[in-house]
């Protein structure tokens, strides 16, 4: 088997994240729910657009967010995502070469606009979402690039893509490609929300295609319908190679045949913005693996990025995540 061209490969929503501070009343104002998702159209992402605050734009959405962590870490790194053949397209396109990211994925010339998440972000560093899909919704079984793919020691699958049917094809068809060439699928289940929507289809993708399992406590114990996190990621280990729960202040856990581990969440002097902080754990462990490290050690770099970008505003490092490394 060829050496790995890139770390990772990340397969998800390119959605470009607008970020600004929000009151409890303008939460409450606008409907929305403290703490959640919401699904939104163009329409309605115009209006809240209007209506917020000053505001950071940056190339994000989950598997953007821990692509980006990657290369703060000093790895290689590829991304699959739909954009449309617009500026905020081109914003998308342009942040993730930046920071050395191969994104060749081809904008679409119709239908919807690139996607955008509006974060509002309240004094309590709790963050609302409201998401417009838009373009992203169209990733198909058609921009999966199979050279790409064999190419990526890790293809990594981005849990909230699974919405659409298009998407679930090219899923499976990354999975495949990715198991034929020797490498390893990881999976974040994203949002417990979508463990809901998709319970079914989750345990059959889990059982038959994926090796790395990353979920929060309340993922997994909805993916498995019990009450405790360590019965639920138990279940999980006996399907993949690797299970890692996140488990907020209490740090990580992660297991494999060797047994399980804890890793204690990283010390931070305030929590500013809580945006990305699953995306960059997953950054830390997944950096990890590439290298052959120790799963303690690869737990303690997911936590350690995670606990970086909660203390600050945005979803992407601002410190460089390459000073964690052997510390």
């Amino acid at each position: 088997m060829q050496p790995a061209q890139y770390d990772v490969l990340a397969i998800g929503n390119a959605i470009v994240d607008v970020i600004a501070h929000a009151s409890d009343d303008f939460l409450a104002r606008e409907g929305m729910a403290k703490g959640g998702m919401a699904l939104i159209d163009e329409g309605r992402a115009e209006r809240l657009y209007a209506a917020m605050g000053p505001g950071v734009e940056i190339s994000g959405g989950s598997g953007g967010n821990t692509i980006a962590g990657i290369a703060a870490f000093g790895g290689s790194g590829a991304f699959i995502g739909k954009v449309r053949d617009d500026t905020l397209g081109d914003i998308y396109r342009h942040d993730l070469g930046s920071i050395g990211v191969q994104f060749a994925t081809p904008a679409t010339t119709s239908g919807p606009a690139t996607a955008r998440c509006l974060v509002l972000v309240t004094p309590d560093a709790e963050r609302t979402m409201n998401t417009y899909l838009g373009a992203c919704t169209g990733l198909d079984e058609d921009d999966i690039d199979e050279a790409l793919v064999a190419s990526a020691g890790i293809t990594y699958l981005e849990g909230y893509l699974f919405d659409q049917p298009p998407a679930k094809a090219a899923f499976r068809k990354a999975a495949s490609l990715a198991r034929a060439a020797g490498r390893k699928v990881a999976l974040t289940m994203s949002d417990s929300f979508c463990v809901h929507r998709h319970r079914d289809e989750f345990l059959d993708l889990i059982e038959n295609h994926i090796d790395i399992l990353f979920a929060n406590e309340d993922e997994i114990r909805a993916l498995y319908g019990v009450e405790d996190t360590m019965q639920a990621a138990r279940i999980a280990a006996q399907h993949v190679e690797l299970v890692t729960v996140t488990r907020g202040s209490a740090g990580a856990l992660l297991i494999d045949a060797n047994g399980a581990v804890e890793v204690a969440a990283f010390g931070v002097d305030s929590v500013v913005d809580t945006t990305g902080a699953g995306d960059l754990y997953a950054a830390g462990v997944l950096y990890g693996l590439s290298r052959g490290l120790s799963l303690a050690e690869c737990g303690r770099l997911g936590c350690a990025a995670a606990g970086e970008v909660i203390g600050h505003f945005g979803a992407r490092p601002q410190a460089d995540l390459k000073a964690f490394l052997g510390a």
